[in-house]
């Protein structure tokens, strides 16, 4: 029997998961991609294709110089950050798009840091 690519089986997953969570004005997706070493997430209308707010371990502030942060405390910075700037544009409930990731380390960390700044999911 062949060994599945877990790069597919995400993208089997995703794609699942994107039949039913679509984003409106009222409730935006938020979208979660996870790589090796970043995070990204962005709060997304997708009846207007527009993207409201987003976040990365790309941006700077996020992860200070020298810092010795873990990449689920990162992960963390990072939803925080992002419900900040979605709570900006006047977004307060959002549904959750894990991107086919498990909701375990970065991502579920990412979620509750959310969560616990205002986000409503």
């Amino acid at each position: 029997m062949a060994r599945k690519n877990p790069s597919l089986m995400r993208k089997v997953r995703h794609t699942r998961v994107r039949r039913r969570v679509r984003g409106t004005a009222e409730r935006p997706r938020l979208a979660v991609y996870r790589s090796l070493q970043h995070i990204y997430v962005q709060v997304i209308d997708d009846d207007r294709q527009h993207t409201l707010a987003s976040a990365s371990t790309l941006e700077s502030g996020v992860i200070e110089d020298g810092s010795a942060l873990s990449k689920t405390e990162i992960a963390g910075r990072v939803g925080s950050l992002v419900a900040r700037r979605a709570l900006e544009q006047g977004v307060k409930q959002v549904v959750f798009d894990r991107g086919g990731f498990m909701y375990h380390g970065r991502v579920r960390a990412l979620a509750e840091q959310a969560r616990e700044s205002g986000l409503v999911f």
